[in-house]
């Protein structure tokens, strides 16, 4: 009777050893999938940074492109460079006489052709997704400020993070400030 008590322990006893190591391997699977997880969410996580930090970056390509567009325009027509000044928020109307195609277009109408397209651009008229502007910078605000011979063309827009606000020095687009407003600054000369 002994003996078998000895052996239905020995038998016990191998049969608790193979379930415990059974259910370790269950517990690493488990642990390597939570580290596989927290991994995952981590490069989703950095995903999202990066496709954040491009965006910003696109639209301060975008920027750029528009004040060097418009600061082309004003050389081509120079002698009406005074009229190209102001503030272009997209309520600028059409002008009567389109400057595309066979027109032939006076250097004042030139100048209001110019704006009014300029401005199109900035808030994104020529590329639409069903009735939504998608080609243009968020909520932009374009100020042309002419002194003499010297242009400065500034672009303001709404960006996706907050960043310090360099409103202290360049107030287009706003008097308030306010911490995802990105500004885009060129001076120069046209003669």
């Amino acid at each position: 009777m002994a003996e078998k008590l000895v052996k239905n322990m020995a038998k016990f006893e191998r049969l608790t050893q193979k379930e415990f190591k059974r259910g370790f391997s269950l517990i690493e699977v488990l642990v390597a999938l939570v580290i596989l997880v927290i991994g995952l969410i981590g490069i989703f996580n950095l995903h999202i940074v990066a496709k954040r930090g491009s965006f910003e970056s696109f639209q301060q390509t975008q920027a750029s492109y528009y004040a060097n567009d418009v600061i082309n325009r004003m050389k081509l027509n120079a002698t009406q460079l005074g009229t190209y000044a102001g503030t272009y928020t997209g309520t600028l109307a059409a002008p009567s006489l389109s400057c595309i195609g066979g027109n032939l277009c006076s250097p004042a109408q030139t100048a209001l052709w110019d704006k009014y397209e300029w401005e199109q651009a900035l808030f994104g008229a020529f590329e639409i997704v069903g009735s939504q502007k998608v080609g243009g910078l968020e909520s932009p605000v374009g100020c042309i400020n002419i002194n003499s011979n010297t242009v400065t063309v500034i672009i303001t827009w709404r960006g996706i993070r907050e960043t310090s606000d360099g409103i202290g020095a360049l107030s287009c687009g706003s008097t308030t400030p306010d911490k995802k407003r990105r500004v885009f600054s060129v001076k120069t000369v046209i003669i």
